[in-house]
This record gives C-alpha cells, structure tokens and sequence, in this order.
C-alpha cells in the first residue's frame, strides 16, 4: 500500500542551520560563499549581507538551505505571522536580493519605485455613519446618534503604489504646464509669426524660461537628481546616473550660460553674444520622464492587480451563529470551529466544511474551473468561492494566514519577488552597460569636438547629452520582472500557483513528466469494490479485520476500507500498537497476534503467500484495475479486500496535450504491475514502473536527470516528496498532503493535471514575453546610442535631439510594460 500518511516525519538533508555570522552577496553571485569580513562581492561589487545563515530566506521567521524546506507556519489567533505578508516593500529590480524596506519610497541603489507586498488578509475597514461621519467603528453595526446602518469608510484601502501614482501624475502635470511655454520660447526662433523678440529682448526670455524650467527641475524631478547621486556615491551606476548627468549638464550649462556669457567661447553664441540655452531641453527631458515614471506606476498597479482581485473575493464580514443567534463580525475574528451561515450569491469567508445544507458553489475563481460544484454535509468549502443560490450553514476550519487564498497570496508574492535565471543576462548587460555609455558619451563629445562642423563644442554638447538620455536601461531592468510579477498573478487565478521564478522558465524546458497514479492521474478517491475470505473467517470477518487495522491510517485506500466497511454495517475496531510501513501496508495487534493489510511486498516481507489458486483471484482482481490488499495473521494469509480508483476524467486529455507539445509522460506508482498496465493502457502513457517505494521514485528521476532530461514529477503524497525534491520541477496536487506541497515549486488547486498543461501554456508564454521584453530594449539601444552620437550626420545630416532621445528611453519602457500586461489577457 503507498503511504501518503499526512503526519510522516520529512526532512531534507540539507536543512541545517548555520550559527555562524557571516557576510555573503544578496545576488548570491558565488552561490552560497560566505566572507568573513563586510565590503562588496567580488563578482558583482554589490554590498555584502550580514546574517545569521548564509542561504535565502523563505520567509522571516524561517529559514532554508534547500530549494524548498518544508516547514509550517505557527497559527496565532486566526492572524497572519508571517512576516513576509506584513506589508514589507521590495525593489522590483531585486537590486539587493531578497532584502524588504519598511516604509514605501525609492530603492536606495537604482531608484526604482518600491513595491508592496501585497497582504494575506485585507485591512480591516472603519465603518462610519453616512450622516454623521466622525462616528468610527471597527465592527458593523448601527449609528449611536441617528441609527442608520454603519457602512466602510470610502478611499481608506488605497494602496501606496496608487498613492505614489497619483502623486507623480501631479508633479507631472505641474512640469507639463511650466515645460510647455519653456518650449515654445525656445522655438520661436523657428516659428516667425511669434516675434517674441518684438516683446522683450532674448536675455529676458531666457529669463522667463529659466524661471519656468527651475521648479520642473527642483520640485517635480529632484528626486530624479538624488537617485543619480545615491547611485554614484553607492558605487552603482543605473538609468538615473544617466539622466541625472545628461539633464543636470543642460540645465547647469543653460544657467552658467544666462549669468556669464563671456566665459564662453564665441562657437556657443549667436550674433549678438547671447549664449544658445537648453533650459528646453532640461524641462522636457525630465517631464517625459516623468510619464514614463506614472505609466510604471500605473502598470505595477495593474500588475498586482490579480493579487488585489483574490483579496477582494473575501467579504469583510462573516456571518457566525453562537447560542442560537446569527451576529454580523468582521472576517478577522472568525475563529476555528466556529459556525457560520452563507447566504446565496455571498462569498465564502474562510476555509471549511458543510456543517448543515446543500450547495451550488462557482470555484471558478480559485480552480480555474467554470463548471459550479455540488457540495453536501461535510463536504470541503473554500475561502473566496461564491454560493449559489441556497444558504447553507458551515464549520471554520482554517482562517487567517491558514486559508487557501492566503496561501495563494504569499505564494504569489513570493513568486513575484524572485529571479527567474534568465534575468542573469539582463543583470550581466546591465553591469557593464552604464559604464559603457557613459564612455561613449565622453568619446562622441571628443569626436564632435576635434573634427565636428562648427559651432563643434555645440554639437558636441547636444550629442553627449542625447547619447546619455536615449541609453537609459529602465526597459532592459524591467523586462523580467515585469512579466514574471503579471505571469504569476495570471498563474494563481488559473489554479497554478508557483513558487518562484526559476520553475517558470524550468517548466518551459521540461521534456520529461513522471506522475504519480493515486491522486494524480485518479480521482484519489478509491471506493471499496471486493473482499474474499482465503481462509476460516467469513468474508465479513475479513472486512472488519481490514477496516480495524486501517482505521488509524489516512491513506485513500485504507478510509476507502473504512468507509466501505461502515456503509455495510460494519464497525471497525480500535487494535493496539498500530504502525504505518512505508509503501508496504499497515499492521497491529489482534489478541496478541499481529494483524497486517498491506501490498504483496508487505506479504512477501512476512513470509506468508497464498497458494496458487488464490492467487489466481488476485491476478483476475488486479486485470480489472483494482488495487489488492492482502489480510495477514500471523504469516497466514486470512483474505484479500480490493478498492477501485476511477481514473479522473480529465487525465486522458492532458496527457494527450502533454504529449502533443513534446513531453514524454511516465507513470510511477506503488501499485502492482496489473493495476499499473491498466491504467497506462487506458491514458497511452510513454512508460510507467509499478510497484515502487519512495527511494525508487527518487532514483527514477535522478536515472532521468543523468541520461539528460529536464524532468518534472508531480505527485499529491508523502512517498512522492522525495522525487519532488529531487526533479528539476516538483508539481504537487492541491488535494494532496500539506508535505507535498512544501516541496514542489508549483500547486495546482484543482489537483488534475489539466493544471499541468496550464502551467507549461503559460511559461511558454511567459518565457516569450521574456524575450520580447529583452528584445525591445536591446534594439532599442542598439540603434538609439549610434543615431545619438550622430552616426547619421555624415550621410543624412541627421542628428537626435535630446528631447527626442527622451521620447525614445521612455517609449521603450512604455512598450516593455505593454507587452508584459498582454500576459493578463490569456
């Protein structure tokens, strides 16, 4: 019998803890190389971490040297402890790892926008009176002064991502207004029905403009300037190191310019002495820079977009029926066992079971699935799930952080802060790109200079400047970040939840599926089918028996036997000294004698057989699918009882659609040999191997893995951690064990494999997305610097202003973010 027992110890080899302080580099350039002393990583010249392990961090309050140590998170009052769901702020550039910022604000080393992580549980709401709006309460209730009912308070759960948006489209509209007549002063030189010289003289028009451009620069875009100074003094040169020097020097220029013109050479000034100002230039190239900063911040809104809807899908409020009365409470004082009513078209508040009831309820939400569930008395409900039309009474089983859809949600946070591999290209370009640029500018300023048409000090100028807006590296930073925070998202409303970055980009290249059959490619549901007595006792005596010594086992196929048993009036019996023998069976004690269910290798183990006739039976048994076990008394075979697990009805398409994209698909079960045909048979799988322990899927999967294959395993059971453990991707089942799931990078919810083709669709399309995203801001700068540094003017006479070159850098960034967002609509 395979053993799935939820309560089996599991430990990964490799989870040990390390005492000893240690520095080491949050990109983790080396791997897990420590340094004894602070300073910067060798590799990357980040600055080096302190910490008390030297491996990532899954969450606070938990550490891990494994790809995925499982481990459970303590419960405390329905709430979250989770540190990680507490509202911390990351870097979407992952500039210093996995490193959280308290408070929302610039990335301290490129600049970037921190992000939020979104919480496991909304805020709780303020409720206020609609007529008296300075009574505030916690709770729902009525009005003290004119009893109306409390309703929440309007714009309290505004995020800060919108906060800083809104902000910014502020400051952004403040530099479009004053930006706008600094331009049009600037070309009225080319516009000749404006004769502003008419008006006032040029020195007082370049007053005027400097009067207008000096807010753009030090109000609505000094951010801009201390972000290139943190990145110089931090040693880390990024987009803002070039913006801050392109756009400081036309503006330092323009107003050294407008104050001592004779300090100039005669190349920079016109006819009657006046020196040519980029006070134009300044105050558009920071203004579109700021769209493009609101855009960004539009689209992370959009991006955590899916996080916020699955939030959303938890009312605020629960219904709970305590001493016969149903009272109205916020959702974070649902406790565990507590029983609630859910009214038709209500949300499901947290995770539990049918107490009293029927109902029709859309998982869609959740599963993926469109097609509503039937549930009854007992039956599993989730958080976030939507009634139909009946109301039904339910018991809380699991609330706060335990609840399905706050696992989704640190899940999916999770995901969206980490790296896939891929972006150790970006990472390795953008290192060295800065640099580079910078360099080019210098050179171009030189070219121009010695041997560029007069006034050449100009040209020179203007190109070193363009060359340094145009080369901003934003689009290149963002292009993996930005489609792996909006793949996961998608990921989780499709049932598909990852782990982390790298299983999307694995999952791509996966030629090789090893499934496990209980659970996975079955219902995992089996149903009692036969039971035969081989010996003195009765049929039903040998039913009992097996019921009695199953009783303590939570393995499908024993409550399949237990649950058999008691529909035919049988009740099964405490026995003494029960033990659980992993992917054999289970035994106890019977009146002294030693009573085992189990599989034939638990028979073969305590040398009984049955004689050959008898064995015939069970070969009959097993030709029609089903699953023997065989009753054993003191090394005597006393009967055989067999259940059935129907193959779940989705797994013959997916393994159909699995194959079609170029996977081969192996089954691995502990079942016997005839079981196992019938169901490869049945589905057309590649292979499979029948009757394997735990180790023997382990070393399946490593045999796989030498011969070269990318293999992914997926499984729902104990004996399957291992092989999750060991595969390039583990795949567990929703509907499996809690261990399974802790050591697999993706959980499907719907717990079919359906979820597996979805999961390989969209990191197809993610890993695209990727691409296309890289693409972008590679060619992008691969035309633009050359057609900035003026590389055109010898045959065309074209040359690139830096107002236009400001265009291009934001446009790119606008068209990484666009295409990113596309992946919300598959």
């Amino acid at each position: 019998m395979e053993n799935n027992n939820k309560h089996s110890p599991h430990k990964s080899p490799n989870s040990k803890k390390s005492d000893q302080k240690a520095y080491y580099c949050p990109m983790y350039c080396e791997g897990d190389k420590t340094y004894p002393n602070e300073g910067r990583c060798p590799v990357c010249n980040m600055y080096l971490v302190s910490g008390e392990n030297t491996k990532k961090v899954c969450c606070d309050t938990h550490e891990s040297d494994t790809k995925h140590s499982a481990h459970q998170h303590p419960k405390q009052g329905g709430k979250s402890t989770n540190p990680i769901l507490k509202g911390n702020y990351y870097c979407p550039m992952f500039c210093e790892g996995d490193k959280t910022y308290e408070k929302h604000g610039d990335c301290p080393v490129c600049g970037m926008d921190l992000v939020k992580n979104q919480a496991s549980q909304k805020t709780p709401l303020t409720y206020t009176c609609p007529m008296h709006p300075e009574v505030k309460r916690d709770k729902p209730g009525d009005c003290p002064k004119c009893g109306m009912a409390l309703v929440p308070e309007k714009g309290q759960d505004e995020s800060d991502e919108m906060k800083a948006y809104k902000k910014t489209k502020k400051k952004f509209w403040i530099a479009v207004v004053l930006s706008i007549p600094v331009f049009i002063i600037a070309m009225s030189d080319m516009i000749s029905f404006l004769n502003l010289e008419n008006v006032a003289p040029k020195k007082i028009w370049g007053w005027i403009e400097f009067a207008l451009a000096t807010p753009v620069v030090f109000y609505c875009s000094w951010s801009f300037f201390k972000r290139g100074w943190n990145s110089v003094r931090r040693w880390s040169p990024n987009m803002w190191t070039l913006i801050s020097i392109g756009v400081g020097a036309a503006y330092v220029f323009s107003v050294f310019a407008l104050l001592i013109p004779s300090s100039f050479p005669d190349q920079f000034k016109d006819g009657a002495g006046n020196v040519h100002l980029y006070f134009e230039a300044a105050a558009m190239i920071l203004t579109l820079v700021l769209l493009g900063q609101v855009m960004e911040l539009r689209a992370h809104g959009k991006t955590s977009s899916a996080i916020k809807e699955l939030l959303d899908l938890t009312p605020p409020t629960a219904h709970v029926i305590k001493d016969g009365q149903e009272k109205e409470i916020p959702l974070e004082e649902v406790m565990e066992g507590d029983i609630l009513r859910v009214k038709p078209g209500e949300n499901i508040p947290v995770d539990g079971s049918i107490h009293s009831g029927n109902a029709v309820i859309d998982e869609s939400m959740i599963s993926g699935e469109s097609i509503p569930v039937d549930k009854a008395e007992n039956d599993k409900v989730t958080g976030g799930t939507v009634n139909g039309n009946t109301s039904f009474e339910m018991k809380a089983e699991k609330v706060g952080s335990d609840t399905l859809l706050s696992q989704i949600v640190a899940l999916v946070n999770k995901a969206s802060r980490s790296r896939a591999p891929i972006q150790k290209l970006a990472d390795t370009v953008a290192k060295y790109f800065v640099q580079t640029v910078i360099a080019i500018a210098f050179v171009t300023f030189v070219i121009w200079a010695t041997w560029g048409p007069e006034p050449a000090y100009v040209y020179a100028f203007v190109n070193a400047v363009a060359v340094l807006i145009i080369a901003c590296p934003c689009a290149l930073g963002l292009a993996t970040p930005i489609s792996i925070m909006v793949g996961t998202g998608k990921a989780a409303q499709l049932g598909v939840l990852v782990k982390d970055a790298r299983a999307i980009e694995e999952m791509n290249k996966v030629t090789t599926l090893i499934i496990d059959k209980t659970g996975t490619l079955t219902q995992g549901k089996p149903s009692l089918n036969g039971y035969k007595s081989m010996g003195e006792r009765s049929d039903e005596e040998v039913l009992l028996l097996a019921a009695s010594v199953d009783l303590n086992s939570e393995h499908p196929i024993a409550e399949a036997i237990v649950q058999g048993a008691k529909e035919k009036n049988i009740e099964p019996m405490q026995l003494d000294k029960f033990e659980s023998i992993t992917g054999k069976g289970v035994q106890a004690l019977y009146k002294g004698q030693v009573i085992a269910l189990g599989n034939h290798r638990l028979m073969e183990g305590l040398g009984a057989s049955p004689d050959e006739s008898k064995q015939k039976l069970v070969k009959e048994w097993q030709l029609k699918g089903q699953t023997v076990m065989y009753l054993i008394i003191d090394k005597k075979v006393e009967g055989i009882v067999s259940v059935a697990d129907k193959i779940k009805d989705t797994s013959a398409a997916a393994v159909a659609s699995l194959q079609k994209m170029g996977i081969k698909v192996h089954m691995l079960t502990g079942d016997n040999q005839y079981t196992a045909k019938t169901v490869a048979d049945e589905l057309g799988l590649d292979g499979y191997e029948a009757d394997c322990l735990p180790e023997d899927k382990y070393n399946q999967v490593k045999t796989l893995q030498g011969k070269g294959q990318i293999v992914a395993m997926a499984g729902d059971g104990i004996n399957d951690a291992p092989a999750l453990e060991q595969a390039n991707i583990g795949i567990a089942m929703g509907t499996g064990t809690d261990i399974a799931m802790q050591s697999a990078e993706i959980t499907l919810v719907k717990g079919d494999l359906n979820g597996i083709v979805r999961a390989r669709e969209l990191s197809h399309k993610v890993m695209r997305n990727i691409k296309q995203n890289l693409f972008f801001a590679f060619v992008y700068n691969a035309l633009g610097v050359p057609v900035a540094a003026g590389i055109l003017f010898p045959f065309f006479g074209v040359l690139l202003s830096p107002i236009i070159a400001a265009a291009a850098m934001s446009f790119s960034s606008v068209s990484v973010i666009t295409n990113a967002l596309r992946i919300r609509r598959l």
